[in-house]
């Protein structure tokens, strides 16, 4: 949006902190669940085991989006930021977990977090990595990586899966997608703020009426459970080190193009010391979630679209998510409601937020000087970074490790972007390009 209904420190109403706090729980639960439910799966761990990492994963998802919102001394960005288990992880767990164990994956995760910890001492450095051109290019390439998850959604599925593509399924996506659009263009006050979860619960209600709601997941559910610190066990196994120490490397990239989305969604300037920050409490959350028992963490980038869809970019509201976060992971039967949302409501939705983060990085790309340099590096990192999402298959034959560093079209395209500029003839000597002051200048007085 052009203008933000809610700034960074602003404070809406209980009532309506609540209802846009939920619109980013809605946003995240289903990646926070994920990848404790594929990592248990493809480990056949019994089903209360699997079930003590999903528990896990949502309480600490809770606190460490509460950290990251408010800040807690060095740690927290203090922007409107939800963390949640990360997919980067999930074959570096897999491999560890077949060789040595479940312990074997969180010794791992707590030993590789230092990476994490230590490598935000260097986002002042890092930073100066990314000047417009760049940033840009890892904004855009952040909603375009997401956008599949979303068709995916908006089909019913996976492709290949019975019922992908139906015309219900596609019938509901379009609806719940026409009214988010309606509601944020010809909405006010909270039916524009709210225009996600409104959209999510009115496509709810028609497929509760058609019969498409599975209520499984809530009848098998536990009401209360407590998450037990070293539930599994800790083992260090240095491959497992090594595997995971990579993942965060890989990770730290991801999440500073998820943070200068961020900044760029709130208009707030993003520095390295805040970026610093933002990159701790990734290693201190992760390191969190080693001791109580799930898989490590990262910033979400889902929740980047819903605040450019909504203009909602109060801290304080997520730091609200926070704790309904908190709650799902001691109250699993409440998460599991949240689950019973059939995959197209979320599609439609979804398909609007993840092309919004698309938006906004050309928004981002339309402030850098046009010249044949910044073209080849937007071109290049953009192509490069669509051919790893779109056919995952190019790396197949490649040794395991390139796929852990490559697996992902964000890490890609930023590495390619990063590359180029630094090697292309013609930088700026500078940290970045000329228009970057004057873009901070701008995002800091609009944000007023």
């Amino acid at each position: 949006m052009d203008h933000l209904l809610y700034n960074v420190e602003d404070k809406p109403p209980v009532a309506m902190s609540l209802l846009l706090a939920a619109q980013h729980l809605l946003a995240a639960l289903g990646g926070i669940i994920a990848v404790p439910l594929v990592v248990g799966g493809v480990l056949k761990l019994p089903t209360e085991q699997i079930v003590a990492l999903v528990n896990a994963a949502l309480m600490v998802s809770g606190v460490v989006t509460i950290i990251q919102c408010r800040g807690a001394g060095p740690v927290g960005i203090k922007l409107p930021c939800v963390m949640g288990t990360s997919f980067t992880f999930v074959a570096a767990a897999i491999a560890v977990g077949f060789e040595h164990g479940v312990a074997g994956i969180m010794g791992s995760a707590l030993a590789g977090s230092m990476v994490m910890i230590v490598g935000s001492f260097f986002m002042p450095q890092i930073r100066k990595l990314f000047p417009p051109v760049v940033t840009g290019t890892v904004v855009t390439m952040i909603g375009l990586s997401l956008t599949p998850v979303a068709v995916d959604w908006f089909a019913g599925g996976q492709v290949g899966s019975p019922g992908y593509g139906a015309p219900a399924n596609l019938g509901v996506a379009l609806f719940v997608l026409a009214l988010v659009i309606g509601l944020v263009q010809w909405g006010r006050g909270i039916f524009s703020a709210a225009a996600i979860v409104i959209g999510m619960f009115v496509g709810y209600a028609v497929c509760l009426a058609l019969g498409k709601v599975d209520f499984a997941p809530v009848t098998s559910a536990n009401v209360f459970a407590v998450p037990q610190p070293f539930h599994f066990g800790l083992a260090f196994p240095i491959s497992g080190i090594i595997g995971m120490s990579i993942a965060y490397l890989v990770t730290i990239v991801e999440s500073t193009g998820n943070f200068l989305a961020l900044g760029a969604a709130t208009k707030t300037p993003m520095t390295g010391e805040k970026m610093a920050k933002g990159i701790l409490c990734d290693g201190v959350g992760s390191a969190l979630a080693a001791v109580m028992s799930t898989t490590p963490f990262s910033s979400f980038a889902q929740n980047v679209g819903v605040v450019s869809l909504t203009g909602v970019a109060s801290r304080h509201v997520v730091s609200l998510t926070g704790v309904l976060l908190l709650l799902a992971g001691l109250f699993p039967v409440f998460g599991a409601l949240i689950v019973t949302i059939p995959l197209p409501v979320l599609g439609g939705a979804g398909l609007m937020m993840f092309a919004m983060i698309i938006a906004a990085g050309i928004q981002m790309l339309g402030r850098v000087e046009h010249n044949k340099r910044n073209g080849v590096i937007i071109a290049v990192a953009i192509g490069s970074g669509m051919a790893v999402t779109v056919r995952p298959e190019i790396l197949a034959q490649l040794p395991a490790f390139v796929k852990e560093i490559f697996g992902s079209g964000i890490t890609v395209g930023s590495l390619v972007a990063l590359l180029l500029n630094l090697v292309l003839p013609g930088r700026p000597t500078e940290f970045a390009d000329p228009h970057e002051g004057e873009f901070l200048e701008e995002v800091a007085s609009e944000s007023v």
